[in-house]
């Protein structure tokens, strides 16, 4: 019995060593254990009948000293005092914005190409095959491919027009009372950003910000931040991973790990709420503004401007026609861009906009308004959240108003079909009031041909807006729009 005492005492002197290192946290807790072990054991073989209480009342006194002692050492670590006064504020305003990310390296995630189901033989026999193609595919991804894509990020361009950014970035800075700032995204890559705030101007405006998602040759210094910036919003402008003031490669995974940092600092710095957030983005921009909608979904609403559904069909227009499966495996595995995909996770407001002129996103001839990827990008979100009104009709009258080049055309498909907006208006507006469902709604499902060509039209009319423009030329403010809701 003496043996087992002694034991017990020498596990409380380690115990009273390993606190002296550790410090009071685990050390604490681990000399509490042994202690109590210590003080049971002795209760054990103690040849003298001491009264329970004793004992108890020991180990009671032992944790208030411990809780005492935790207590003023988490009192006196500042680290600890900042976070429990973070947590409070967060469970006193419990709201989507105060939402923090715990990243890895790896950084956040994003859509994946669904796996074709193979047994395990075809699968390493299938890796075999495809290692010549892997190898290739690495090689123009990481050469002339990602310059192709995003020509901003080559050194030369930007050399080129240093001087032309530095004036507009001036400009920012001294007429609007810009802020620059650089975040550090989850990759370790610097995000160089511009905020605008118009929070104190009378407008109503201000009280929004809309962050800005450049083209693939865009910068915030001299890009479609301009166009919100003339409607008198709050604006927040970023370059992408790789171009002027940022750093990086701007791989698809980069650009949302940007994306992503930019809407923290948003909403964590800046102080707004993701309800107080439009993302507004031009061109290639709208793969990171898809990624944030479908992310953050809580943002108030998303407009496209000159954007795609999705770059593997414009990608097969520029290259060889006998190199279709390499571009296949190359844009799916390494450039990913499916903007149609990450947006048909959003439930809020949506606006596209089309250049009647583009000739960045077609697959045809510029003059062929219906190889217009945008075009594909409307489809594509109609059918999903209106299923049982884009049905072969709905889509059927739908493309012949987007075949439609001007707005005398596409006013004349609009009458031709005789319809009527208020009917189509409280359509829409008592289903909403009767189910309050997400999407995709099946709203026309027991209604006549007509009624579902006139909800078809109505729907697509709210949703796109024409801009009789090419790809390049800036959106006037005057076509800046909020996003149709009922």
């Amino acid at each position: 019995m003496g043996v087992k005492c002694s034991l017990h005492q020498n596990l409380y002197e380690k115990a009273e060593v390993l606190q002296k290192v550790v410090g009071a946290g685990f050390g604490s807790m681990v000399s509490l254990f042994c202690l109590f072990f210590y003080v049971l054991s002795g209760f054990i073989c103690s040849s003298k009948l001491v009264p329970v209480s004793q004992y108890v009342g020991t180990v009671l006194v032992c944790l208030l000293g411990v809780a005492c002692l935790r207590g003023w050492g988490r009192w006196k670590n500042s680290e600890y005092v900042q976070f429990v006064s973070i947590l409070e504020e967060t469970k006193q305003n419990h709201t989507p914005g105060n939402k923090v990310r715990k990243l890895s390296k790896a950084g956040v995630s994003l859509l994946k190409p669904e796996p074709r189901l193979r047994g395990a033989a075809d699968n390493i026999l299938n890796s075999v095959r495809t290692l010549p193609c892997h190898i290739i595919s690495f090689l123009i991804v990481h050469s002339f491919g990602r310059r192709m894509l995003y020509p901003g990020s080559v050194r030369l361009l930007q050399k080129a027009m240093k001087s032309l950014l530095d004036q507009g970035r001036n400009k920012l800075v001294e007429e609007f009372d810009g802020q620059r700032n650089k975040l550090v995204a989850c990759d370790g890559n610097e995000i160089d950003t511009m905020f605008v705030d118009r929070r104190r101007d009378r407008g109503e405006n201000g009280q929004t910000l809309v962050i800005c998602c450049e083209g693939n040759a865009g910068f915030y210094e001299i890009g479609c931040m301009n166009t919100p910036l003339e409607g008198g919003y709050s604006v927040l402008g970023w370059n992408h991973p790789g171009f002027v003031g940022s750093t990086g490669i701007p791989f698809p995974q980069n650009e949302a790990n940007a994306m992503d940092v930019v809407i923290q600092f948003a909403v964590h710095k800046l102080g707004f709420q993701l309800s107080d957030i439009v993302i507004y983005a031009w061109s290639i921009g709208g793969f990171t503004a898809s990624w944030a909608v479908m992310s953050y979904p809580e943002i108030q609403s998303l407009v496209l401007d000159a954007s795609f559904d999705d770059l593997l069909p414009l990608a097969l227009k520029v290259m060889p026609s006998n190199w279709r499966p390499l571009v296949q495996y190359t844009v799916r595995h390494y450039i990913n861009l499916n903007n149609a995909e990450q947006l048909l996770k959003y439930q809020g407001p949506v606006l596209l906009i089309r250049r009647t002129r583009d000739e960045i996103i077609t697959t045809a001839d510029t003059e062929d308004i219906m190889s217009n990827r945008g075009n594909d990008l409307l489809l594509k979100l109609l059918q999903f959240r209106y299923p049982k009104i884009m049905t072969d009709e709905g889509i059927r009258v739908v493309r012949q108003w987007l075949a439609a080049s001007n707005h005398i055309e596409e006013m004349s498909v609009y009458s031709g079909y005789e319809v009527d907006d208020d009917w189509c208006s409280s359509v829409l507006q008592s289903y909403q009031a009767d189910r309050d469902v997400l999407f995709p709604w099946s709203v026309g499902e027991d209604m006549t041909l007509e009624g579902r060509r006139q909800l078809a039209l109505f729907l697509a009319r709210k949703y796109m807006r024409n801009f009789e423009s090419t790809h390049c030329t800036p959106l006037p403010a005057s076509e800046f729009h909020s996003p149709w809701r009922l």
